[in-house]
C-alpha cells in the first residue's frame, strides 16, 4: 500500500449525528461507543463538535462528550472539533480543558473555531450575536494565556486547574484562519469547503507565515473532509447522500435535520434550488472501494503534503460507517 498512507495519522471526528426513528441521547451514546472502535483500530484521535438547537446534531457540550470519550478509552487522543470560542469566555473553556486535562494527561486536544449559532434565536440564546466571530483572535491569544499564566485581560485572575497545564491546541479554519493559525504559532486544521485550490493556496500562506511558539516548534496541517469507502463504489456514494440531503435542506429550509436513509433520499422529488445544493454537497467528497480511495488519499496526501487527516464522514447507518473506518484502517497498515 503507499507509502504516504502508512506514513500519515489518521483522526476522527464524531458530530453525533441524529438519525430518523432515534433522539439525540441515542446518537450521544453511539459517539462514546464509536470512540472505542476508534481506539481499537489505530486512529490517532477522536473529536466531537459544538452545535446549538440543531435538530440532527446531538454534539452541544464538546468538553463534556469529549470526558466521557476518555473515560470510554486508554490511549487515543481525544478532544474537540471543536469549541466554537466566540460562543463562551476563554476562563470558562480554559477551566474546562484544564480539568480535562487533568483527568487524562497527555490525551487532550483543544480544537477552537470561529463559528457563531445558527440563526438569530440560537446567537440571542447563547447571548453572543454575529460580530462575536470578529474578536477570536484576541479570544484565542486569552485563551491560551490562561494556560500558560500570561493573559493581561483580567490582572490577578487565574485559572484553576488550567495554569501550567498543556492541552495541545488546533486552530479550525476555512481560509482566513490559516492566517491566524500562521501569526499565533498553532496547529492549522482545514478542510476543503471553497474548493481544494482554496485550501491548498491557504495551508501554503500557513506555512509560509507560521511563527515558531511554545505550542508548536513548526507548521502543523490536518486536513479535514468526507471519506467514505465500501465493498463497492456504489455502495460507498450511497452513504455520502444522507450528510448530502442534510446539507442541501439546512441551505434552503434553515434547519439542518436527522440523517434519513439512502432509499429515501433517493425518492425525494427535490426542487431545482435543493438539487443544487444537494449536488454541491458531493462535490469534493473521496468515496471508493478500497483501491480507489487509497489512490486518491494518497494523492490528495502528496499535493498538500498533509501532516495528518482528519475523517469528518457521517451517514444514516452506523454500521456502515463503521465498516468504512474499518476499510480504511486496512489501508493504513
Amino acid at each position: 500500500m503507499s507509502s504516504v498512507l502508512r506514513d500519515t495519522p489518521f483522526s476522527i471526528l464524531d458530530r453525533s449525528r441524529t438519525r430518523e426513528g432515534t433522539d439525540g441521547p441515542a446518537a450521544v451514546r453511539e459517539t462514546v461507543a464509536l470512540a472505542r472502535e476508534a481506539e481499537a483500530l489505530g486512529y490517532r484521535r477522536f473529536w466531537v463538535s459544538e452545535h446549538h438547537s440543531v435538530p440532527g446534531v446531538a454534539g452541544s457540550a464538546p468538553t463534556a462528550l469529549a470526558a466521557a470519550d476518555a473515560a470510554a478509552t486508554g490511549t487515543i487522543r481525544v478532544g474537540t472539533g471543536g469549541v466554537m470560542l466566540p460562543n463562551h469566555r476563554p476562563l470558562v473553556v480554559a477551566e474546562q480543558f484544564g480539568v480535562l486535562e487533568s483527568l487524562f494527561p497527555g490525551r487532550v486536544d483543544m480544537g477552537l473555531g470561529r463559528s457563531v449559532g445558527f440563526t438569530d434565536a440560537v446567537r440571542r440564546a447563547l447571548g453572543h450575536g454575529k460580530e462575536a466571530a470578529g474578536t477570536f483572535g484576541s479570544q484565542v491569544t486569552e485563551l491560551l494565556g490562561w494556560f500558560t499564566g500570561e493573559q493581561t485581560a483580567h490582572p490577578g485572575v487565574h485559572a484553576r486547574p488550567a495554569e501550567g497545564l498543556r492541552p495541545a491546541p488546533f486552530l479550525l479554519a476555512t481560509g482566513s484562519g490559516a492566517d491566524l493559525a500562521a501569526e499565533l504559532g498553532l496547529p492549522l486544521v482545514i478542510g476543503g469547503i471553497r474548493g481544494e485550490d482554496a485550501m491548498l493556496r491557504a495551508v501554503d500562506r500557513y506555512r509560509a507565515a507560521f511563527r515558531p511558539s511554545a505550542w508548536a516548534a513548526a507548521p502543523y496541517v490536518v486536513l479535514s473532509g468526507t471519506v467514505a469507502v465500501a465493498d463497492t463504489a456504489r455502495e460507498a456514494y450511497r452513504m455520502l447522500l444522507p450528510e448530502a440531503w442534510a446539507t442541501a435542506y439546512s441551505r434552503t429550509h434553515g434547519v439542518f435535520p436527522p440523517l434519513l436513509p439512502p432509499e429515501e433520499v433517493e425518492a425525494v422529488a427535490m426542487t431545482s434550488a435543493e438539487r443544487s445544493r444537494f449536488d454541491a454537497a458531493l462535490q469534493g467528497q473521496l468515496h471508493g472501494d478500497p483501491t480507489q480511495v487509497a489512490s486518491a488519499l494518497s494523492s490528495l496526501l502528496l499535493r498538500s503534503g498533509a501532516d495528518e487527516f482528519l475523517l469528518t464522514t457521517s451517514t444514516y447507518d452506523r454500521r456502515r460507517l463503521l465498516d468504512s473506518y474499518r476499510h480504511l484502517a486496512l489501508l493504513l497498515t
